[in-house]
C-alpha cells in the first residue's frame, strides 16, 4: 500500500488554508493527508475537520518551535500568513522567515508559499504617484509577503510561489461590496476606473493548492497566479444586479477618494487596488484563468460564486 503523502496546512481552519484541507479531504484518490495546522485546535472547525479525516495539531506562526514539530515528517506544507489579524507587516515578515526555517530543518519535499507582488519593484518609495505608508511600504500586506520570497530561496526550501487574487468572499466580509446611496440604490465602489480586476473564490485558492501538490513537482521554483476571472467593476456591478434582482451601479472613484472612505485600512487598500489598476497588464498578465482552471477543474466564475452566496449579500446591502 502506497504511504500517503501528508501536507501540513498553515492556517487549515482560515480561507486559504481551508479550501486546501477540504480538498484534500475530499479527494476519494487518498493520495494525501490533511495536518491542520491551528492555533485553537479545540474551535469548531477544528474538531469538524478532524471528523472528517484531518489531523489537527497546535501551532502558532510567533512560536517557530511549534511549527519545526508541526512540519516534521510530512510530505509538504501550504504556507501562508494573515495580514488583516494583526496589521503588522513586520510580523508576518517574522512568520514568512520562521516557516521557511521550519521547512528546512523538516527536510519538506514542496512547499507551497502564498504571495503577492512587492509592489515597490514598480513603484519606489520615493514615487509620489502613490503614497508611501509606515515609512517603508507601498501596499504593506503585498511588499511583506514578496520581500519574503527570498527565505524560501535562501534556505533552498523547494517552493512553488502561489500569486493569489481579490477574494470575491470579501463582497461579504470585508465590506468591500454593494452599499446603498442616499437614494436606496445599490451601488459597488472601487477605485479601478475601467481596468480589470482578477478575482476568484477562497476556497478555489485551496483547490487550486491542491491542483499544483498533485502535479508533483515540476512547479517547484516556478510563480503560479491564480484567478477565476478577470472582471471590469463595470461588469462585476452587471453580473451583481443580476444575482440581486436589483440594479447595482459602479461607481469608480479616485485612489485619493477611497483613502478617505470610513473602511479598516482605507489607505493600503485604496493603495492596492491603484497598484491593480496602474499595472492592469502585470497584474492580470500573472494570473492565468486557463492554467487556473487546469489546476482546479472546479474553478468557479463569478456569476457561479454569486448564485452561493445570494442571501449573504442581500443580508449585507440592507
Amino acid at each position: 500500500m502506497t504511504r500517503r503523502r501528508t501536507i501540513a496546512i498553515v492556517g487549515g481552519t482560515g480561507a486559504q488554508g481551508g479550501g486546501l484541507a477540504h480538498a484534500i479531504l475530499g479527494d476519494r484518490s487518498g493520495a494525501f493527508a490533511a495536518r491542520v495546522l491551528t492555533r485553537r485546535p479545540e474551535s469548531a472547525r477544528a474538531r469538524d475537520l478532524a471528523r472528517q479525516g484531518a489531523e489537527v495539531v497546535a501551532a502558532d506562526l510567533d512560536h517557530p518551535p511549534s511549527l519545526e514539530r508541526a512540519f516534521a515528517g510530512a510530505y509538504g506544507a501550504f504556507c501562508v500568513t494573515n495580514f488583516w489579524e494583526h496589521f503588522s507587516p513586520e510580523r508576518e515578515i517574522a512568520q514568512a522567515r520562521a516557516m521557511a526555517a521550519a521547512a528546512r530543518r523538516a527536510g519538506l519535499v514542496h512547499v507551497i508559499w502564498s504571495t503577492l507582488e512587492d509592489t515597490r519593484r514598480f513603484v519606489p518609495l520615493d514615487d509620489g504617484r502613490m503614497p508611501t505608508l509606515r515609512g517603508r511600504y507601498k501596499v504593506p500586506h503585498f511588499d511583506s509577503k514578496g520581500e519574503s520570497d527570498r527565505f524560501f530561496g535562501e534556505a533552498g526550501v523547494p517552493t512553488t510561489y502561489l500569486l493569489t487574487s481579490f477574494y470575491w468572499d470579501n463582497l461579504v466580509h470585508f465590506r468591500l461590496g454593494q452599499h446603498r446611496d442616499e437614494h436606496g440604490r445599490l451601488r459597488i465602489v472601487l477605485p479601478m476606473g475601467d481596468r480589470r480586476l482578477p478575482g476568484i473564490a477562497v476556497e478555489d485558492i485551496g483547490r487550486c493548492a491542491f491542483g499544483i501538490f498533485q502535479r508533483g513537482e515540476d512547479l517547484i521554483g516556478q510563480r503560479v497566479g491564480v484567478a477565476g476571472e478577470h472582471l471590469t467593476g463595470a461588469a462585476m456591478a452587471e453580473q451583481l444586479s443580476c444575482a440581486l434582482g436589483e440594479p447595482v451601479d459602479y461607481v469608480a472613484v479616485s485612489p485619493e477618494r477611497y483613502r478617505g472612505l470610513d473602511l479598516p485600512g482605507a489607505e493600503e487598500l485604496a493603495n492596492m487596488f491603484q497598484f491593480k489598476r496602474d499595472f492592469e497588464g502585470v497584474f492580470c498578465g500573472a494570473r492565468d484563468v486557463a492554467r487556473s482552471r487546469q489546476l482546479n477543474p472546479a474553478l468557479q466564475t463569478f456569476a457561479e460564486w454569486l448564485r452561493g452566496h445570494v442571501a449573504e449579500l442581500r443580508a449585507t446591502a440592507r
